[in-house]
């Protein structure tokens, strides 16, 4: 097939197009930037702005699906920025993908739609979505997965998938903030100990990518539904983090702080670089504390059982292959 993958350029959608193109596909990548990794690849870039319709639309046309895994991620930032990208951006892959005939839509979602700030413990995919956020992300990501799920149709068949905290050789966003925070002394585990969690590997988020696609059409079991993805592998939260600390070449962290008065002070911190209009990130935020301080596992036997998913990499080995990389990467 000739695919379009929104966001190519990412950490996920690299991986995504790799896969592709070792399966045979055509692929397109539509970022805001050019990418050398994707020339080598033999990846067409196409560069613009999800915000732009005519832009999308010109990039949609002539595929015959579409991965939309591009978004506006983060802890912080101006809610313009986030509603944007992900809310209308999605909506413009939709209607172009309506516009021009394409017939499959795979779209990366979060399992963050679902966080409501309690312990979520080997939940499956009937858990609601969340009914308050603590940030701007997992909000627009919950409407722009609700907006994907709804336009699934005898047209158009779509897929949400909810890949949980991807980490891997490369990853820019996850594990470049905890090393950061680790090596300026910043870091603290989070409320009481026990609390566990999952995550995936990067190459098994992007297996699973394939996987949907390989399954979608209008009509097809999967059609018309979300899947949550992960190593199947939970940890508590202070062994994984001290994991990624150890592949790192760092010591590991012990120094705790109560979840509820980490909130607090995340609630005051954020307020008051709201009160200054600061750009920059501050310190501690709700959905940091959220997620740092609560537990979230997920059951994937619908993923199993649908998709034909299962970590082809296991965590001892995504660890080692990490901890070989940032050797390599340190001076």
């Amino acid at each position: 097939m000739k695919i379009l993958v929104t966001g190519g350029g990412g950490f996920l959608g690299k991986a995504v197009c790799a896969r592709l193109v070792d399966a045979g596909h055509q692929v397109v990548s539509f970022s805001r930037g050019s990418y050398p990794q994707l020339d080598e690849l033999g990846v067409d870039q196409h560069k613009g702005d999800l915000r732009d319709y005519s832009e999308v639309s010109a990039a949609v046309e002539g595929k015959d699906a579409v991965v939309h895994c591009a978004a506006k991620a983060g802890a912080w930032g101006p809610t313009y920025e986030f509603y944007g990208i992900n809310v209308l951006g999605t909506d413009n892959v939709i209607n172009a993908c309506r516009e021009h005939g394409v017939r499959r839509l795979v779209h990366t979602s979060s399992p963050s739609v679902v966080h409501n700030g309690q312990d979520l413990d080997g939940v499956d995919e009937s858990v609601p979505y969340a009914t308050h956020f603590p940030g701007h992300y997992p909000r627009t990501k919950a409407e722009a997965e609700k907006k994907v799920l709804a336009a699934n149709s005898p047209e158009l068949a779509t897929v949400a998938l909810r890949p949980h905290l991807i980490w891997g050789p490369g990853d820019p966003h996850f594990l470049p903030r905890i090393l950061g925070r680790a090596r300026a002394g910043r870091m603290r585990l989070i409320g009481p100990p026990g609390k566990r969690v999952d995550t995936i590997y990067i190459d098994n988020a992007a297996d699973a990518h394939l996987l949907a696609l390989e399954r979608l059409e209008p009509g097809s079991p999967i059609a018309g539904r979300s899947y949550f993805l992960t190593q199947d592998d939970p940890h508590t939260a202070d062994e994984t983090l001290n994991a990624l600390l150890e592949a790192a070449g760092l010591p590991p962290e012990t120094r705790r702080v109560p979840f509820g008065l980490a909130k607090v002070a995340a609630s005051v911190v954020e307020t008051a670089y709201r009160l200054a209009a600061a750009r920059s990130e501050p310190p501690l935020t709700r959905l940091v504390i959220d997620h740092g301080g609560t537990s979230h596992w997920f059951d994937i036997s619908a993923a199993r059982r649908d998709l034909g998913y299962h970590p082809k990499v296991s965590t001892e080995e995504g660890l080692r292959r990490l901890s070989e990389y940032l050797a390599q990467e340190r001076p």
